[in-house]
């Protein structure tokens, strides 16, 4: 099965070095025509999230793909990063690759198990892929498999309980940091999917003036109008009200800072006495990490969130079994129907021989018997279709079930056809023989 993945994650790199990888949305699109300019890969997907980089591709050698994605990696950004990529990245090979993006659905990968963010994540992953035509039918299927086993996960397990997500923890952070966010002034960075789940679970937990700072002021006030009790602000406002507040949240898709150094300085020189929490759950990260060196003020990021909801989530880890079972029926489907892709054009060519013979035999039949209704030609052809349909099917079932159980056997009937049928099976055989025979590494 020549499906790859290829990336690095919070398991493998910090934010630092994930941020230098981090993909703009304005050039992903770009980034996947990109990807599918290299010669070894034949489909390609990209999953960006605050916690992992992944590209998911169809290659025709797993050594060229892999080694084509790496480079890819390397040299997209044009950025000198400094060190070597490769330390960071890890790489899964067939079958591996595909159960890594079912547990990635389901969020047993995640930062935070079972978080809520990760299916949407999934799906922006395969609308972009689409959008940018570099998929086809290897990884619609997969991403579509992917979606499925995350929704039923969330459906038939425990996993999503205990609602927690990075931008809840954000809140619970704050919350043990400042005692109670009742009454508390707040200001928060974006207005993206976490900016906005931020906002709501601030709101919930009693924060008294929430602030919604954009660079687009009117997506600042679309997203105050829609969550309600929340003021928006431009960022030329964003010294005031960092002198007001007691924590601040940034969660844009800014591939700079957007809170820098003198900003929070200024702020904090009109209120020396007290306190600001500052919690970026961006990557690339939105605070520049010498805010950290102004006294009073506490900086975490989006690697320092993990404990604060590691050991509320037992009942989330109770249910991994449950969710790794609908994960290995899931993939099982997935490998069975990879397989049996070997068999479609033997299948395809064996059905269109059969048909070109049985509509030329019906057509001279027909200028032998020209005084045949309507109603007697409909039933004649009915009775050729049936009679193909029988005849054909116990060949095509032989030749899937051997397709997805033993390669080898599925070659041999090819061979066999081609040669009873005259079925022109050459080129097929051929693409056959050559393709890799590995499922994983």
């Amino acid at each position: 099965m020549p499906i790859v993945c290829v990336g690095l994650s919070h398991h493998t790199a910090p934010v630092e070095v994930r941020e230098s990888h981090a993909f703009p949305a304005s050039r992903m699109g770009e980034a996947l025509v990109a990807l599918r300019d290299y010669e070894a890969v034949r489909e390609a997907a990209m999953l960006q999230t605050c916690g992992r980089l992944e590209i998911y591709a169809e290659v025709d050698d797993f050594e060229a793909g892999v080694s084509q994605i790496t480079s890819f990696l390397s040299r997209f950004r044009h950025v000198d990063i400094g060190y070597d990529i490769e330390s960071f990245l890890y790489t899964k090979l067939g079958h591996l690759a595909v159960d890594h993006l079912f547990r990635v659905a389901t969020g047993l990968d995640s930062m935070l198990i079972g978080e809520a963010e990760i299916l949407g994540q999934v799906k922006d992953a395969y609308v972009q892929a689409q959008r940018a035509q570099s998929l086809g039918k290897s990884l619609h299927r997969l991403f579509r498999d992917a979606l499925n086993a995350g929704k039923t996960a969330r459906a038939q397990t425990r996993i999503g309980d205990q609602s927690s997500s990075i931008a809840t923890a954000a809140v619970e952070l704050a919350k043990s940091r400042l005692k109670t966010l009742d009454g508390a002034s707040v200001v928060v960075l974006g207005t993206g999917r976490m900016a906005r789940a931020a906002v709501r679970r601030l709101r919930q937990e009693g924060a008294r003036h929430v602030a919604i700072a954009s660079r687009t002021m009117s997506r600042a006030q679309d997203v105050a109008i829609e969550l309600g009790g929340a003021r928006p602000i431009d960022m030329s406002e964003i010294v005031d009200a960092l002198a007001e507040c007691d924590l601040v949240v940034t969660a844009t898709g800014s591939a700079e800072f957007v809170l820098e150094r003198d900003d929070v300085s200024a702020a904090m020189q009109r209120r020396p006495d007290r306190a600001m929490f500052v919690i970026d759950v961006a990557v690339p990260r939105d605070v520049d990490p010498a805010v950290a060196e102004i006294p009073n003020v506490a900086l975490v990021d989006i690697d320092g969130l993990k404990s604060v909801v590691d050991g509320k989530l037992v009942v989330r880890r109770d249910a991994i079994p449950d969710v790794e079972e609908i994960i290995g029926e899931v993939s099982e489907r997935f490998e069975r129907w990879y397989r049996s892709r070997d068999a479609l054009p033997i299948i395809a060519e064996l059905t269109r021989k059969a048909e070109t013979i049985r509509v030329a035999e019906l057509e001279r039949l027909f200028a032998r018997c020209p005084d045949l209704s309507e109603r007697e030609k409909l039933l004649v052809t009915g009775l050729t279709m049936t009679l193909v349909s029988k005849l054909l099917h116990s060949v095509i079932l032989k030749v899937r079930e051997r397709a997805t159980s033993d390669r080898a056997q599925a070659l041999s009937y090819a061979r066999v056809l081609d040669d009873l049928f005259e079925l022109d099976l050459a080129q097929h055989i051929a693409a056959l023989v050559a393709r890799p025979n590995v499922d994983s590494n």
